[in-house]
């Protein structure tokens, strides 16, 4: 049986999703959404519609190594925020499946806990190949968050470990994620993800106390020549068994507290957007430009006979005279 395509939605179906999802409606939210990581030809009208309506939202960022339990702290941070009565919205930046391209783990297998809860909202979003562990349209579903009113938006980025700086540009706070036994490894990477750090965390603390405090002690005398202006606050939890939350929530509220924190970030925000949207796009248009021609730059490169600059030189202009490329990678 052949598969039934949806009708694209009208204009005034999604004029009406837009004034449910001013009020807060989940649903309308979730359509604008796929709408919006499809790259929907409405997408742009939407983009209109909600501009004037951005920046209340507090955009909270989690990064870190790989097991460092990031989606778990996120998750009892936002029980910690419900029983403050803030309304909460989930960016969760999972890997990209090979093979289909969406999100290897789906919302589904994430926040459990707050299945039922209607001040949750939780959106896994694919990296789609993007670098720096968030993903070319996260920054639209912050938006769309924002102007359905989640008060709190937690950005939870993939786990690539020291590369994850981009959310620097996405989050008015941005806590490091990192466990016990990690603070020589961390520091050691502290020229790339330590300098971002307004809050460092050493999650899983009930693996060993004494281990996680020591590695506390190591961050806190590493955060201090990585971060020449501020010192953040080193902090020690247990996301599984809720120790230490309250305290997180505590250190972030008193971080957007200070003066020049919030909304610090609106306005190169939304040029990282269009940096994450551009950087897509040539990716599309150049797998999309003849192959013999691009295996022609790309022999000539490994071998020598152009340098860098040419081969980038090249491949531009091979992607400026191929056909527009349909970008099936958002």
């Amino acid at each position: 049986m052949a598969r039934s395509v949806q009708a694209a939605p009208s204009e005034q179906l999604v004029l009406e999703w837009l004034e449910l999802l001013y009020q807060g409606d989940r649903v309308a939210l979730g359509r604008l959404l796929t709408l919006v990581e499809n790259q929907a030809p409405l997408a742009p009208m939407i983009y209109q519609a909600i501009s004037n309506r951005l920046g209340q939202a507090q955009v909270v960022g989690f990064t870190g190594p790989p097991g460092a339990g990031k989606s778990t702290l996120v998750s009892a941070y936002a029980a910690e925020l419900r029983r403050c009565g803030v309304t909460v919205g989930v960016v969760a930046i999972d890997p990209s499946s090979p093979f289909s391209g969406g999100a290897i783990l789906g919302d589904r297998l994430r926040m459990r806990a707050h299945a039922e809860d209607p001040g949750v909202f939780v959106r896994s979003v694919a990296s789609r190949g993007y670098l720096g562990g968030l993903s070319a349209t996260a920054f639209r579903v912050i938006d769309l968050m924002d102007a359905a009113g989640r008060e709190v938006i937690l950005v939870e980025t993939v786990g690539a470990g020291q590369s994850e700086v981009d959310i620097v540009h996405l989050a008015d706070t941005n806590v490091v994620v990192t466990v016990p036994g990690y603070g020589d490894e961390i520091q050691a990477i502290k020229a790339g993800i330590l300098e971002i750090a307004d809050i460092v965390v050493v999650n899983k603390m009930d693996l060993g106390p004494s281990l996680a405090e020591a590695t506390a002690s190591q961050l806190s005398a590493g955060v201090a020549v990585a971060t020449a202006d501020r010192v953040p606050p080193v902090l020690c939890t247990s996301a599984q068994s809720g120790v230490g939350v309250a305290a997180l929530a505590q250190a972030i509220e008193a971080y957007r507290s200070q003066p020049g924190v919030s909304g610090r970030v609106s306005e190169g925000r939304s040029f990282q957007a269009l940096v994450a949207v551009t950087v897509q796009r040539l990716r599309a248009e150049l797998l999309a430009a003849s192959d013999g021609q691009l295996d022609q730059i790309s022999a000539d490169f490994s071998q020598g006979v152009i340098t860098p600059d040419e081969a980038f030189r090249q491949a531009l202009a091979a992607v400026a005279a191929a056909p527009p490329a349909t970008d099936k990678s958002s």
